[in-house]
This record gives structure tokens, sequence and C-alpha cells, in this order.
């Protein structure tokens, strides 16, 4: 007769071979005010057609930019993903790719990641890129602690008009106290310029400029970039890469560091991730960039080859030593960026920034055609505020007339115009936006 373990007994054992009594002591740890203290509301088990079907039910419960128009964007963008991209990452070798513990097997997994970082340099106008952070956020935070290591210094000044999210995670990064962040207020939706060049000093590890702004304006730059420099800081710069179509690229402007979010570059919404953060910088501070950077040479027969050329994370070198500890590269995604960027090539690309901003200014033009006026009077790239009312009112009335609405602010939303978006979706939005605010 077969044997049928008692799953109790076979738990009780376990328990006890570590010395321990019940689960409760196993998680004793954790405090009882955050633990659940219920079963799991979980309904007895399903056939595979009723999970399918349930799931489908609750798969329809979620609205996409499919179905509806999206003029969300603050960070996230419904930027178009050509099926190449899909189709390309669908294959085994790329998909089922992991991190390349022994790098120099991996030839394959190292050429993608190669080429990623060649194409972010030569978008950026950058010497050097790594292989990509968690996302934009987190690329700024470790942009702003290579910084303080670098010069030896531990303030951070950067204006209210970048990522609120950013800030937030650039605020977890300070408590381990090697970065000190000062935040200056803005004006009028951009960087307070004057205050900021007051404020650099001998202090001063690096000023960070995001542009666009949060708010979708264009920054002034040069005057920054040459306070902060004339103090031996280093400028950090966030930048949208859609922008870069039209817009100089940090390199001209004299950045040190680039960072950003690649969602943009051939990876969906998908409900708020997976993404990448992008980074590069100057070869000066290629060895305080955090995580990998994969290097080309020739092997024994003089045949291309790839190997991990540097490696500052906490895996490969004494942990006192490490830059950081990211660890996860974020391949899949840079991947995919690297296919669209590869796909659309540089004059594709300005011709999706051209055609953003144009139907951006198409958006803005309408909207005072209907007694609508702007939050912020600014040059923009493809984002403004939109002074309403009542924002989530507003949103909540878009989204039964079938429109995916803006970012809220207290007195505005903030909308984004991709190349997805069309002229009659603009002229809907604006008209249900206008009847609205002057009923």
């Amino acid at each position: 007769m077969a044997y049928t373990p008692n799953p109790k007994k076979v738990t009780d054992d376990m328990l006890h071979s570590i010395g321990l009594n019940s689960m409760q002591e196993l998680f004793s740890d954790i405090p009882e005010e955050i633990k659940l203290n219920r079963p799991l509301n979980l309904e007895s088990g399903c056939s595979e057609i009723e999970l399918r079907r349930h799931m489908l039910e609750l798969a329809g419960k979620n609205i996409n930019v499919e179905q509806y128009p999206c003029f969300l964007g603050a960070g996230a963008y419904d930027h178009y993903v050509p099926a190449v991209v899909d189709q390309i990452l669908q294959r085994s070798e790329f998909y089922t790719a992991y991190t390349p513990y022994q790098p120099e097997i991996s030839q394959g997994i190292l050429q993608a990641i190669f080429e990623y970082q060649t194409l972010i340099s030569q978008l950026t106008g950058m010497e050097v890129s790594n292989a990509s952070m968690y996302d934009g956020g987190t690329a700024l935070a470790e942009a702003c602690q290579m910084a303080c290591e670098a010069s030896k210094r531990k303030q951070i000044l950067i204006p209210d008009t970048i990522h609120p999210e950013y800030a937030k995670i650039l605020n977890t990064y300070s408590i381990s106290d090697k970065m000190q962040i000062s935040m200056v207020a803005s004006n009028n939706g951009a960087a307070d310029v004057d205050r900021m060049v007051e404020m650099i000093g001998k202090e001063t590890a690096a000023v960070v400029i995001q542009h666009p702004n949060f708010y979708g304006n264009l920054e002034e730059i040069e005057r920054i970039e040459q306070a902060v420099h004339e103090h031996k800081g280093l400028f950090i710069m966030i930048v949208d890469p859609i922008s870069l179509g039209i817009l100089k690229s940090p390199g001209e402007y004299g950045a040190d560091i680039v960072v950003g979010e690649g969602q943009a570059l051939g990876n969906g919404l998908n409900f708020g991730g997976p993404y990448l953060g992008f980074m590069a910088s100057n070869k000066k501070y290629m060895r305080k960039l955090p995580g990998r950077i994969v290097g080309q040479t020739l092997d024994l027969n003089g045949l291309r080859a790839f190997v991990l050329t540097l490696q500052a994370r906490e895996q490969h070198i004494r942990r006192e030593q490490a830059s950081s500890n990211i660890c996860s590269n974020q391949a899949l995604n840079a991947l995919a960026a690297s296919i669209y960027l590869s796909m659309v090539g540089a004059q594709g690309l300005k011709e999706i920034a051209v055609r953003c901003h144009q139907l951006a200014v198409y958006a803005r033009n309408e909207c005072k055609k209907s007694g609508l006026q702007l939050k912020y009077e600014q040059p923009f790239f493809k984002e403004f505020a939109l002074r309403v009312k009542d924002p989530g009112g507003v949103n909540r009335m878009l989204l039964d007339n079938g429109i995916i609405g803006g970012y809220e602010l207290d007195d505005a939303l903030l909308l984004a115009f991709t190349e997805k978006r069309s002229r009659a979706e603009i002229d809907k939005l604006v008209a249900l936006i206008g009847g609205y605010e002057n009923e």
C-alpha cells in the first residue's frame, strides 16, 4: 500500500526540527497589528474551465488603453509599441535569459545588453551607459548617490518640478545620511533658476534638473549647468527619451550623469510595470556606475566577443567597496527598448517626437478656443497642465464618456499627448472638459 504523508505531521516535524512548536512562532517577529489573523477569503477549488472564466471576469473589470484613448502621462506614456517588439521578445532565447552569472558563456544576452548600452549612449550623447536600472526613480537615486561618492559631498539640490515619486525615492535613499536633499520651490511651473544658482556652493554634490519637467515644461539649463560646474559639483539630468528626438541631448547641455524612465521605448504601460530606468555618464565616472557594464573585445581566435567589463555591485566585489546593491538589469525591458530604437531609427524617433509635440500644441490651441486655460504658460514638449475646478470630477466625467483623463493636480489636470492620439480624440476631450467647466 502506498505511503500517504500527513501534511500536518510533516509541518510539525519541520517546525520541531528548528526548535518551534507552531506556525505562529515562525512569524513571531511580525507585529500583530499587520497580521491578517483570519483564513484567506478563498472559495473551494474549481475546475480549469471555471478558473479561466473567473479570471476573464476579473480582467474584464479593468479599463485598458486599447479600449479608451488615454491622456494620462506623468511618467508613464501610452506610446505605440510596434508588433515586431513583442515578436522578437517572445523568442525563447530572450525571455528565458536571466542574470549572466557565468557571463562569458552567455554571449547572446551580453550582446543584447551591449547593444542597449550603445543605443542609450548615442541617444543621450554620453560616453558610457550601464545595464538598466529598476525604473527612472531608482536610476535618479543611484545617480545622486554616485555623485555624492564621486564628489565626497552630500548636498543634492533639486527643484520641486521633478517627478514627486522620484523625490520620494530620493528621500528614502537619504535615510542612510550619504546624501542630504535640498528641494527648491519652483516659479510658474519651472525651476527657479536664480534661487538654485544662489544655493549652489562648495557642499553641493550635484544639481538635478528634469527636462521636460514633471509638468511637461521645458527648463532653463545653461545657467544651472555653469554654476554647478564652477563649484566642482555634478550636473544630473532626468530626460524623456522620446523628447531626445527633437531636443538637445544631455551631453550637449554638459550633463555629467543622465537618467530617465525607458518605458516609452517599446514597453507597454503594463498596469504599472515592469519598467526600466536608463543611466549614462561621462567616462570619468564609469567606475562609479551601479550595476553592470558590458564591453566588447576579441577572443583567442580574434573573433568579436563580449564580457562583463565592470560590475560595481555588492555580489561581485567586497560589500564595503560596492557603489550600489542594485542587482537586476531589467534585461527583457532593455531589450524591448533596443528593438524599438533599432526599428524606428533616428529619423523615426524624430518624427514620433514631432508628432507628439504637434498634437500637444493642437490641444493647447483648442483648449484656449474653448475658454480653458493652462496652469503654466511655459514652453512644453508633449504634456501640459490644464486648469480645472474639480480635477477628480472631470476625470470621472471623462471616464463615463470613454476617455482616460489626466493626472490630478490640486487645481489642474496634467494631460499627455502621444503619437497614438488623434485630433478627433482631442476634440472630444476638449469639448467634454469645456462643457463640464462651463456648467
